[in-house]
């Protein structure tokens, strides 16, 4: 089976989001997680059956940033994101590896259901935070605490119509993101609430690692999009395709630990160029935008933001039921409110099989 992009339609269930991160000592990237849109990236089939997939996404935040430029330890602590701090946390670099399995069964050329379940792999460290006026001592080596985080994520459930016109290139897509992945945070006078990842090592062992940087949320989101893709001449197709993401329930709900992401919606446009039949090289612009963390577990001054990644890729077609994909994605515009950790680039593969 050949699948190409003006086969199938169903929306992409935009990458795991490495989207809101917080607690008491860091505030992570809310705006840089992987938004890849995995289902133009291995075009799309109408045909009925089931469909088992692997992907797998690097991001390196290496970098701190605010608002669209680098940012240094000093501007953290001497001018802070929160004013009514004295100094701020100064985060030093998170690594996340997920591995998402993705099962899918489509009865029909209308229909058609997506199950996403992701490992989370991630590391993170930062100097803590620091008050008032910034010295070099402040970011030595002996002030680097660890943490890593190593589980199941929340899984998500996609449900994809597309019958809207009998060419099939215009759908709808509704969804939920459940919380299967561990989640909690600490309270102001220290009680550990949930089941978070500690820092392992450093100033800040024995303490919890940031609401937004577990494994899981804590929250029911509500998912909705839409998609269309249209041929543009003999040999590319173009595409895009948005999607909306809202908590409306949170398991850390209760007065003083209590947490909500922030919202989230993801546009992405891109072509694809298909004169060859096996190989496919195409190019994605992603787009997101996220509001602000809310709680007391929420680093609400440094959650929110617009990114803008171009991705380049290709995909293709092994032993005529296998498809794969690899993409590298470049930040080429962002808007980050207070200070985040920022990727340089992410990379993105994957391979899946049809039964």
């Amino acid at each position: 089976m050949r699948v190409r992009l003006t086969e199938k339609t169903l929306v992409s269930a935009i990458g795991m989001l490495t989207i809101g991160f917080l607690p008491t000592v860091a505030s992570a990237c809310a705006t840089c997680g992987c938004t890849l849109s995995t289902d133009a990236a291995t075009g799309y089939s109408t045909e009925s059956g089931w469909r088992i997939g692997l992907d797998y996404s690097y991001i390196d935040q290496d970098q701190l940033r605010h608002d669209g430029s680098t940012a240094s330890p000093t501007q953290v602590v001497n001018q802070p994101s929160d004013p009514s701090l004295d100094g701020g946390e100064i985060e030093k670099q998170t690594i996340n590896r997920y591995v998402t399995m993705s099962v899918s069964y489509r009865p029909n050329a209308d229909w058609g259901f997506t199950l996403l379940v992701p490992q989370v792999d991630r590391f993170h460290t930062t100097y803590g935070v620091q008050t008032q006026p910034y010295t070099p001592s402040q970011t030595a080596p002996d002030q680097i605490s660890t943490a890593n985080v190593s589980g199941l994520g929340d899984a998500k459930f996609l449900v994809n119509y597309q019958g809207l016109l009998s060419t099939h290139n215009l759908g709808l897509i509704f969804g939920v993101k459940l919380p299967t992945g561990s989640d909690g945070g600490e309270t102001d006078d220290g009680t550990i609430v949930g089941h978070p990842v500690l820092f392992k090592s450093g100033p800040n062992v024995g303490q919890a690692l940031d609401t937004s940087l577990q494994a899981g949320t804590g929250s029911t989101d509500l998912i909705v999009g839409a998609y269309y893709y249209q041929p543009v001449s003999q040999n590319f197709d173009g595409f895009v395709n948005g999607q909306f993401q809202a908590a409306v329930a949170e398991r850390l709900d209760t007065p003083g630990a209590d947490y909500r992401p922030g919202n989230q919606a993801n546009v992405s446009l891109g072509v694809r160029y298909e004169a060859h039949a096996d190989w496919v090289p195409q190019l994605q612009l992603n787009l997101l935008r996220k509001s602000a963390d809310q709680g007391a577990f929420a680093d609400v001054p440094d959650t929110a933001g617009t990114v803008a990644y171009l991705s380049p890729g290709i995909s293709g077609t092994l032993f005529r039921t296998f498809q794969m994909y690899a993409f590298v994605q470049v930040p080429v515009y962002s808007h980050l409110a207070g200070y985040q950790l920022f990727p340089h680039w992410t990379a993105s593969v994957g391979i899946s099989k049809a039964f």
